[in-house]
């Protein structure tokens, strides 16, 4: 009874990616049942879920066949990549059953490279052939850079997970990206229908952002009006962004431009909502995933918010005509003197910034282990 809520997400248009990846859960064979189980269609990583799971002991055993020789940062790219795909290979069947629309496990590009477009397509197509899986997605930071990059990787078919998207305007860059990209390959007579994209919008770090602003303007407010309209406004910031980014999706995949990609084969870039986890307990803990739902779209839940969705989620198209109400929340949000643009133009710095650090972490994490080992242990 409790995965026919995470299924009816699927028949509403909303394909359902684990968050998360660790050595354990591939290892343990509890992936393959949840997968047919739940409606488990693709996973997602980033440093710092790598982060966490290497603190523990599930790639000590790893680590010691490596050996001392290599750098930490190359001995974290086997782990990943050895990680990645494996789970690849779990998720081929997925692949396979949907023709190629989901059954994809992520995997990010250096954070350091977020400026480096040249650098990110360097590493991006390393990583696609060491993987060396069809249902691979190589991940992206939505930057201008990345933008660049996706453009060059797009052309070169190589799947893209465009990430740390939070302003409309940066979804505007990639989905352009993707388009010009499929234009370039097919000008040189290259299929461009066995290329597959999505654009990770993210959502709750918006809400706890703006919900902070409203609350130091409801201190300073003189009126009881005032506070209770401020007040009113809370919660509601991340979901009217994303669907306004869900607007933009429905508008840039339709018309002249897009017709003549699509007879080509190609896919759309579809909209990935990323960072579902409720993080004010105050809010329903799977609204973003309710308020979200839609045809032609990913949420990447964390195992909690999975959970709590397969518990008690409800299923209903939420997305479809909601762009007029999500005009007026921001609307509303901008005559309170939020600035929409302020708010996630620091949230994509801070994402960056929070990245890099958990990649050094996890970097001087594993030269402890590695300065840990005695010379030829594990071999």
């Amino acid at each position: 009874m409790s995965s026919s809520r995470l299924h009816a997400l699927a028949q509403v248009g909303t394909s359902t990616w684990l968050d998360y990846i660790d050595r354990g859960l591939l290892d343990s064979g509890a992936l393959a049942p949840r997968i047919a189980g739940e409606a488990l269609a693709g996973m997602t990583s980033n440093p710092s879920i790598f982060e966490k799971a290497l603190e523990g002991s599930a790639y000590d055993d790893a680590i010691r066949a490596i050996g001392p020789e290599l750098a930490p940062r190359a001995i974290f790219e086997q782990l990943a990549t050895r990680d990645v795909r494996d789970a690849c290979d779990q998720f081929e069947g997925v692949h396979r059953d949907t023709k190629g629309v989901d059954g994809y496990v992520s995997i990010e590009v250096s954070p350091d490279l977020s400026n480096d477009a040249d650098g990110t397509v360097e590493e991006a197509r390393r990583l696609w052939a060491t993987i060396d899986r069809p249902n691979v997605m190589i991940k992206v930071p939505g930057t201008v850079a990345g933008a660049a990059a996706v453009r060059t990787l797009i052309a070169d078919g190589i799947n893209v997970n465009v990430t740390l998207l939070f302003a409309v305007e940066a979804h505007a860059r990639v989905i352009e990206a993707y388009l010009a990209g499929l234009e370039d390959r097919a000008t040189k007579g290259l299929p461009i229908g066995n290329i597959a994209s999505v654009a990770s919008f993210f959502v709750s770090r918006v809400d706890s952002e703006v919900d902070k602003r409203l609350d130091a303007k409801m201190v300073a407010a003189t009126d009881a009006a005032t506070r209770e309209r401020l007040a009113g406004l809370k919660g509601a910031a991340a979901i009217a962004n994303a669907r306004l980014a869900y607007a933009l999706f429905l508008a840039q995949f339709s018309g002249a431009r897009w017709s003549a990609l699509a007879r080509k084969g190609a896919r759309v870039q579809r909209p990935l909502w990323a960072s579902t986890s409720t993080k004010n307990p105050a809010y329903r803990d799977v609204m973003y995933v309710e308020q979200l739902a839609g045809p032609n779209t990913v949420n990447t839940m964390p195992p909690a918010t999975l959970d709590a969705f397969r518990d008690h989620g409800e299923s209903k198209d939420t997305l479809s005509g909601s762009e007029p109400s999500a005009k007026t929340t921001l609307a509303a949000l901008t005559a309170a003197g939020i600035s929409m643009d302020e708010v996630t133009e620091k949230l994509l710095v801070e994402g960056l910034a929070a990245f890099v650090k958990s990649f050094e972490t996890l970097l001087a994490g594993l030269a402890r282990k590695v300065a840990a080992t005695p010379v030829g242990a594990g071999r």
